[in-house]
């Protein structure tokens, strides 16, 4: 496909671009050094998925990575997927499905912009520096050509950035508003100065919560790079395995995905492990950006008051704060982390349907709930945690 003298090219696989040219689009901020700003991103990560067998035939998500060039060099990438089902994107079209089948039309395949089985906001148009408007145009214009092309429903790009949702709007796609929990640092010295930011019953109530989690019984340590062994990969499987068989019905990801990333992303990993008596019973796996820790997966096998709590959230806070990163990102959904520290906070996402008639009806429901989105966010910040006034309260 041509694109004003850039040719975009539809692969079958990342093994088909080198690593050096997907991830000089993908995060450039590394080449001087650092992590990424979105380790999901990145050639490694969304190569574990295809060697491992997570992403591929039979699981529903294709890969065909988009490849714009410009004068011999690769000028902007994304990582794109031929869908046959809605599962792993946590970006809800399952209302867009049913009302597109409803009309005669089949809804699947589809084409989807997003790093898979994440919900966690990054740029999805990636563009090597000095090309970002031309990079992008060049990829949303072939995306949009190759679904209605080939008779496709619909494209969709997930947890995009605000910027991206923005500049995309003005190409002709549809902006979707939706929103998520994240932890915010205010420069905390430590997790004292993060309770002391919150009313007096929510800072009681976390420090009840911790002491009940740490009363386990056993320890608990926050692991990466080469401190993590394959003894902590296997234990975490089981974990997995038992959280992905109740919310999904089967793991999104295979064992091997595991290995995969302890092989070539130990040090973009922290890995949280509970031990009691000699045995791991429970854990939870964070990424880590540039500026952000990207809580994903929780399992155990065994049931302790408060642990999910400590594991998940607290001791993601507390690695934030002694890294000092911006924010954690905990994942889609869960009210209940609001009374522990995290903010509603919006995410966007993108959408294109060649049908007039039916993008005008999604039109219409974007409009309603992008007034809802807001109601909440409104709402539920204004229940959230934190002081209201500085008045003085009642000491500890």
């Amino acid at each position: 496909m041509e694109q004003d003298s850039i040719s975009v090219t539809v692969l079958h696989g990342l093994d088909q671009i080198a690593e050096a040219d997907w991830d000089a689009c993908a995060c450039p901020e590394t080449a001087e050094g650092g992590a990424p700003f979105s380790p999901f991103t990145t050639w490694r990560f969304l190569r574990a998925l295809e060697v491992s067998g997570s992403v591929g035939p039979g699981t529903g998500w294709e890969p065909h990575p988009m490849v714009a060039e410009k004068d011999g060099q690769v000028i902007a990438v994304c990582p794109l997927y031929a869908k046959g089902h809605s599962q792993g994107e946590y970006i809800f079209d399952h209302s867009f499905a049913q009302a597109y089948d409803q009309a005669g039309g089949s809804y699947y395949p589809k084409l989807q912009i997003a790093a898979p089985f994440t919900p966690a906001t990054g740029r999805r148009f990636l563009t090597r520096p000095g090309f970002e408007a031309e990079g992008m145009s060049a990829l949303v214009q072939a995306a949009v050509q190759l679904t209605a092309e080939n008779g496709l429903s619909s494209l969709h790009a997930t947890f995009c950035t605000e910027a991206e949702a923005i500049a995309g709007e003005s190409m002709g796609l549809q902006r979707r508003v939706t929103q998520q929990f994240h932890w915010f640092n205010d420069g905390y010295a430590d997790f004292d100065a993060f309770l002391a930011a919150l009313s007096s019953r929510k800072r009681k109530a976390i420090r009840k919560e911790r002491q009940r989690a740490q009363a386990f019984g056993g320890s608990i340590h926050m692991l990466t790079g080469d401190a993590i062994e394959p003894r902590h990969w296997e234990a975490f499987w089981r974990f997995y395995q038992d959280t992905g068989s109740r919310k999904w019905g089967r793991p999104y990801l295979t064992r091997a995905f595991f290995d995969e990333v302890h092989r070539t992303m130990r040090n973009d990993v922290a890995l949280v492990m509970c031990e009691r008596d000699g045995r791991l019973v429970a854990g939870a796996l964070n990424f880590i950006g540039r500026d952000t820790l990207y809580g994903r997966y929780w399992g155990c096998t065994e049931d302790h008051p408060c642990l999910h709590f400590e594991a998940c959230y607290y001791q993601a806070i507390d690695y934030a704060i002694q890294h000092g990163l911006a924010r954690v990102e905990a994942g889609a959904q869960g009210e209940h982390k609001l009374a522990r520290g995290y903010l509603p906070s919006e995410t966007h996402s993108l959408h294109w349907f060649p049908d007039k008639g039916f993008s005008r009806a999604v039109a219409h429901y974007l409009e309603a709930e992008l007034r809802a989105v807001n109601e909440e966010v409104e709402i539920l910040t204004a229940y959230g945690p934190f002081r209201k006034t500085t008045d003085r309260e009642e000491t500890e």
